[in-house]
């Protein structure tokens, strides 16, 4: 890399992002998040993880073939088998990266069952195998924060030698601070040979909080990669946030004089669209995209904006992509309007999808004095979550509560066949719930339940989000709607159809115990 104030922008969403439990995205979500990165200036895309399953497989190799700009990488454990499927799945790329690891400190060496000397011995072998196959070759050594100093070293030089182009130094459990962070990537710099013929990497989880702060040390530095996903998506606490990372060069030239080719006017839609179809909410006060971010309710600092706005903000709305639209929604916009809104807010959809959310639209509008952004967004969610091809579907619910108790009558298509069945339960959503099962018996666990409102006001939508676990598989379900109990059901269904279709899925001679390992 001849530019050394250039900083590579890896994501990996559509793999560490979607190993968070309930976060597994379908195909068609895949490929569309993908082509997003891909024209947002993405320089890397971690497409997923070949070997898990067929579908992790079909949706790389889908990803691989349409891509136009981004590198596309997959990743694969330091084995042969691993590496030849997912040199398989990229190779279609116009730029293909395959991403190999292995785990070098003391609890993981423990797991291999290698000593020292075994593993220095795997690198070298798997690694001169990956670059075999192809030219770029990513190498992670993975906990590589807690592994001895010296002998991370060794392992860096040796995965070098064998031929990697991209050496990542990840804090896999979230552990080190920027100091550590920055030390380890310069001490690497200074006694590894070779080192400064290839990129450093670094991937940074958020377990303390420091995700961003410590890859943005990383970089000061020397590191000129780093791994990062949309909302910080990803394992227990998450990942390096690519917004925060990319706004923080962007904002602080002075401390952080990198480039990157990241079109941030794309960043907020990018961001609904990946909480719409992990099913994970952005926090309301998360960094750069969260509701509030750009919200002020103390008068000092309404005052203050409002005579120079940079008194309390520090990035531009628009930098991000917030614009400000005069188009009023409600019962009496048209079609026209709606697409406009829709558009702005990040939905571009065929003539016989708006006619299908034009009709919740306007039954919402009916319901609303105000349609806010968020209720558009919620709808949008709803109307992907909650489709005529569901196998599983509402049609019909009544409830009746009161102090005597409470009652749920129900009807389902079950695989296109009405079904019915009235329930009493302890509160409304519990007798609900039961005539779910009633209709659809099930297995699986509800692990957690929340409802959230969408806007303010008694007429408010409620969004409601559901997480279940049958057999070891976690999902999500959201479903939106101003009566909070149907939205509940919903939720619910919407869970159920997925669950169904992650139980149809098998992976090909996949150890999913030994896949579970990760950066």
């Amino acid at each position: 890399m001849t530019d050394k104030s250039r900083v590579l922008i890896f994501d990996t969403t559509l793999r560490d992002g979607e190993q968070s439990p309930g976060a597994t995205m379908t195909h068609d979500e895949k490929l569309e998040i993908a082509q997003a990165l891909d024209e947002m200036g993405v320089d890397i895309i971690e497409a997923g993880f070949p070997i898990a399953s067929e579908g992790d497989f079909e949706a790389v190799s889908d990803i691989a073939k349409n891509a136009k700009n981004s590198v596309i990488c997959g990743l694969a454990r330091a084995n042969y088998k691993d590496i030849d499927r997912c040199w398989e799945a990229v190779k279609h790329a116009r730029r293909a990266r395959i991403h190999t690891f292995i785990g070098t400190s003391p609890s993981h060496r423990g797991i291999t069952n290698l000593d020292q000397e075994q593993m220095i011995e795997r690198i070298a072998d798997t690694v001169n195998h990956a670059r075999n196959l192809c030219e770029d070759v990513q190498w992670s050594a993975m906990d590589a924060i807690r592994t001895e100093r010296d002998y991370l070293c060794r392992v860096v030089e040796t995965a070098i030698k064998a031929g990697a182009t991209t050496i990542n130094i990840p804090d896999t459990v979230g552990y080190t601070l920027p100091q550590e962070s920055a030390e380890i990537i310069a001490m690497l710099l200074e006694k590894v040979p070779g080192a400064d013929e290839i990129v450093f990497a670094t991937h940074c989880h958020n377990d303390l909080g420091m995700a961003t702060a410590n890859a943005l040390a990383a970089v000061a530095a020397g590191a000129r990669q780093i791994e990062c996903t949309i909302n910080g998506l990803g394992e227990r606490a998450g990942n390096t946030a690519l917004e925060e990372v990319v706004m923080a060069m962007k904002v602080r030239r002075d401390l952080m004089p990198y480039t990157t080719g990241i079109d941030t006017t794309k960043i907020m839609n990018l961001s609904r669209r990946v909480s719409q179809v992990s099913g994970f909410p952005v926090q309301f006060n998360k960094a750069i995209v969260g509701k509030n971010a750009f919200l002020h309710e103390s008068g000092i600092h309404q005052d203050g904006v409002l005579k120079n706005v940079e008194t309390f903000e520090i990035m531009k709305p628009a930098d991000i992509g917030i614009t400000e639209t005069n188009i009023a929604m409600g019962k009496h916009s048209g079609r026209a309007a709606l697409r406009t809104k829709l558009k702005d807010l990040g939905f571009d959809m065929a003539e016989n999808q708006l006619n299908d959310v034009f009709v919740r639209f306007k039954a919402l509008a009916d319901r609303k004095k105000e349609i806010y952004d968020e209720d558009l967004i919620a709808l949008m969610s709803d109307s992907a979550a909650n489709t005529g091809s569901d196998y599983l579907q509402v049609k019909w619910l009544r409830v009746i509560c009161g102090s005597d108790g409470q009652e749920a009558e129900l009807k389902m298509l079950v695989d296109g066949v009405e079904k019915s069945a009235t329930c009493a339960g302890d509160g409304p959503v519990d007798a609900c719930f039961k005539a779910v099962k009633a209709i659809y018996p099930t297995k699986a666990k509800l692990k957690v339940y929340q409802v959230q409102a969408v806007t303010q006001g008694t007429d408010a939508q409620a969004t409601v989000s559901v997480r279940m676990e049958e057999d070891g598989r976690i999902v999500t379900g959201s479903a939106a709607d101003t009566d909070t109990i149907l939205a509940s059901v919903k939720a619910y269904v919407g869970a159920l159809n997925r669950l169904r279709v992650r139980s149809q899925k098998t992976a090909p001679d996949a150890d999913m115990k030994t896949v579970s390992y990760k950066l």
